[in-house]
């Protein structure tokens, strides 16, 4: 079964995305900031990282640039789950290797397609 980092500052977020996810059968794994989220992504290599845009110590913007920009890393799937809705935000998060981009709240049903559908994509 697929493994999915969750990248977040907030624990409810981290522990409502789990919540979705882990009754489904995937490893969930968590990390509260950027830094945090860059170290077990090298360390564990997830087939997903799900993260928000505003964290300390490593912003979402930069840690996707990080992971696409990575040669044994840029393979793994990236959703952006953001409270920042301005479409400036969404345009720059794509640009910079999300392959979704979901605002908070998001409807469970939204991030689990979102997997879903990166889990099928070909590598």
């Amino acid at each position: 079964m697929a493994t999915i980092l969750i990248a977040d500052d907030s624990q409810t977020s981290r522990k409502m995305i789990s919540s979705v996810l882990s009754p489904l059968g995937y490893t969930v794994l968590e990390a509260d900031n950027g830094a945090e989220a860059w170290n077990k992504v090298n360390a564990r290599k997830p087939d997903i990282v799900i993260l928000d845009i505003l964290m300390p110590k490593m912003g979402g913007f930069e840690l996707s640039r990080q992971i696409k920009n990575t040669a044994g890393l840029s393979h793994i799937g990236i959703i952006m789950l953001t409270s920042l809705k301005q479409q400036s935000n969404k345009f720059w998060g794509l640009k910079q290797g999300a392959d979704f981009y979901l605002t908070k709240p998001t409807h469970p049903k939204d991030l689990i397609e979102c997997v879903q559908k990166l889990l099928e994509s070909p590598k």
